[in-house]
């Protein structure tokens, strides 16, 4: 659905709500019952880094409870000024894999794109929080440079839309970007990193489902979700909605202590997502960045928990436990 505004233009129901998402901690607070004395510590940690939260997604909290796992995810907390030695501003070595401003390439066979710095949520463990978007992203300037490069490396064969998170940007921007790598003729697949159709389901409106549609190469979308609670009936049919454009969809996922750190809570994902036509595709160990380190699991309970998630689920239901070290030529398993 599309809302006309002032009879000059019409603004999709996403970007309205978008732009009325929770940013203020008294508010957050307020709408879901919880002690003002987190009030001090969230307006602290959100200078630094600033809170936003869809109102979809506040309304999934369970109010009244400071340890609800979505909750966690949002909150700002005084954890996040602790600071530890082996965490880092970029700790995947995001800059150092930049080959021209806002595309970095990492792997052999693909490269991404840095779209923007905008996202539908601030989830406090994001690695990319500390990130330079002012002087790494793609503009219009930018996004030619990158065309080049990708157009004089024929051993490319996957874009990744990333970010920020690339369904922040307006559908007549990426339709034309994909519109032009379908150009390229060693270009077949284009894959998308996103939260929103997971925190923002009204993003997955008929606009989106209409260029996805008439996109001639292969697509992947790789949704961002670490709690069952997450994925409500809205949710579902925005996913089902995104399978009909012919897409794949996979799940990513990070292992966060006092979110999923539990072999019932990751089990009860895993069969919410293919319930929901999604296979459940990486658990990631935390990307190691400043102000994230409340959140760490370890390796050994990591191994762990994908034991008992083995042992009691089909093998296509199991996520591959992998971190990200910076330099190395894939995502490392940690077996």
């Amino acid at each position: 659905m599309i809302t006309r505004s002032n009879d000059l233009k019409y603004i999709p129901d996403w970007q309205r709500e978008l732009a009325n998402a929770v940013a203020d901690p008294t508010e957050l607070l307020q709408l879901l019952q919880l002690d003002v004395g987190l009030l001090p510590a969230a307006t602290r940690a959100a200078r630094v880094f600033r809170l936003r939260v869809p109102r979809h997604y506040v309304a999934r909290i369970k109010p009244g409870d400071p340890k609800d796992p979505l909750l966690r995810q949002v909150l700002p907390l005084d954890d996040e000024f602790i600071e530890r030695s082996d965490f880092s501003l970029d700790p995947v070595g995001d800059l150092d894999a930049m080959v021209v401003p806002g595309l970095l390439h990492k792997y052999t066979g693909r490269v991404l794109l840095v779209t923007t710095g905008a996202c539908a949520v601030h989830c406090r463990y994001c690695f990319r929080r500390n990130f330079p978007y002012a002087d790494a992203q793609i503009s219009s300037r930018r996004w030619r440079a990158a065309l080049d490069y990708i157009r004089a490396n024929n051993t490319v064969n996957e874009v990744i839309f990333s970010g920020g998170d690339p369904l922040s940007l307006a559908d007549k921007r990426l339709a034309e970007m994909v519109s032009e790598l379908e150009t390229i003729p060693h270009i077949r697949c284009i894959r998308f990193h996103t939260r929103q159709p997971v925190v923002l389901p009204s993003r997955v409106d008929q606009s989106l489902l209409d260029w996805l549609s008439k996109c001639r190469l292969q697509k992947v979308i790789v949704i961002h979700a670490n709690h069952g609670n997450e994925i409500d009936a809205v949710v579902g049919r925005a996913l089902h909605r995104l399978r009909t454009t012919g897409v794949s969809l996979l799940n990513q996922s990070v292992l966060l202590r006092g979110v999923n750190d539990s072999a019932a809570v990751l089990r009860r994902l895993s069969e919410v997502l293919f319930d929901a036509g999604v296979v459940p595709y990486y658990l990631h160990l935390l990307d190691k960045a400043q102000g994230t380190a409340h959140f760490a699991v370890s390796k050994r309970q990591a191994r762990n928990l994908v034991a008992k998630l083995r042992a009691t689920l089909p093998g296509y239901l199991v996520p591959r436990l992998v971190c990200e070290t910076p330099g190395k030529a894939s995502k490392t398993p940690v077996a």
